[in-house]
This record gives C-alpha cells, structure tokens and sequence, in this order.
C-alpha cells in the first residue's frame, strides 16, 4: 500500500516537473520556404513568415510587432563548418490600431524605408510577412561551389538600453527567433 502511494506521488510529481520545466506544445511561427532561384546570374530568394495564433491576437489588439529577416548566404564545406559569405537584413514593422481600423507597415533594409497603409489585416500581414524575389548577389563574385540560404526570423518584445540588458539578462527581449535553411545549389560548376 505505501509503495502504491510512493508510484503515484512519483507520477505527480514527473507530471507537475514536464508541465512546468517543457514549454507547451502548440503551433508557434513558421518560415514558409525559403525558395532561391538563379536568374541571369543572380541569386533571387523568396521567403516569409507565418505567425501562430497568439501572435495574430497580439497585432489584432494594437500590439506593434518588428520582425527581423536576415537572409544568409552559406558556402557548403564538407569537414569544417560552412562559410557565411554575404547577408541582407530587412526589418518589417507592423503597427495596428483596431479602434481607428488603421492598418500601418514599415520595411526598411538599411538602405530605404518604404511604408504602406492597408484597409484590411489580411493585405497587412500579407504584404509584411513575405520577401518576394530579392536580389542576393551575382553569381559572378562567388568561386564555383554548393552554396545554401538561411534564413533567420527574429520577433522582438522590447528594446533594452545595453546595461540594462546586462543587468536584467533573464529579462527576453524576443519573442521567437526561427531559422531554416534551403536546399543546396550549385555556382559555377557543370551539372
């Protein structure tokens, strides 16, 4: 009879430590692609980003969303880790305000700022959350080789000033950060 009692505390006590210490398995935030395509020697990538449920929630009541998209470009080595050759960043900025029914976004790759305002959430997160055929590089300026893209999608929840961070470092300052990579392709060399 005790030893019963000492399984099924034991049972209890593996449940309460799985739920507590293992996050919950639900749909989170999703890369869609990454598709990369060699055209008139340059490198077209096309990506995006689905959000999970929660995430939808939050831009639907207000809350402001910047997503970060780096776009690398990776040489394949067989024995050593492989070679980050060049990168893009693009920020996406995404504001909401469901009493006005103002639908704002803001995509900035260091370079130009475009903003746009939209009637519906839907064109919003449309627009937003999708990279269509951006130019990477030539192919000219890579040394013939397997090459792959990945693609790393950071949501930030808040901006700290750099001591603060330090100091608070069990304070997040993102939400998710998703990565996936592409299939490999080749550069240069005879198929």
């Amino acid at each position: 009879m005790i030893y019963k009692r000492w399984q099924i505390a034991f049972c209890f006590l593996l449940l309460f430590c799985c739920l507590l210490f293992f996050p919950s398995i639900t749909r989170s935030a999703e890369i869609i692609g990454p598709e990369t395509k060699i055209v008139n020697n340059e490198i077209h990538v096309t990506t995006g980003l689905m959000l999970d449920e929660k995430q939808l929630q939050d831009v639907k009541n207000g809350i402001a969303k910047e997503i970060t998209f780096y776009i690398d470009l990776f040489r394949v080595w067989n024995m050593w880790p492989d070679e980050f050759v060049l990168g893009k960043i693009i920020v996406k900025t995404l504001r909401v305000d469901p009493v006005k029914k103002e639908y704002v976004a803001a995509s900035s790759d260091g370079m130009t700022i475009v903003e746009k305002r939209f009637n519906a959430l839907d064109s919003l997160l449309k627009w937003a959350l999708s990279i269509r055929d951006i130019k990477l590089t030539n192919t000219r300026e890579l040394e013939p080789d397997d090459y792959f893209v990945r693609i790393t999608v950071e949501s930030r929840l808040r901006k700290l000033p750099p001591v603060i961070s330090y100091l608070f470092f069990f304070v997040p300052e993102k939400e998710f950060t998703k990565v996936k990579d592409s299939s490999n392709f080749s550069v240069g060399q005879e198929k």
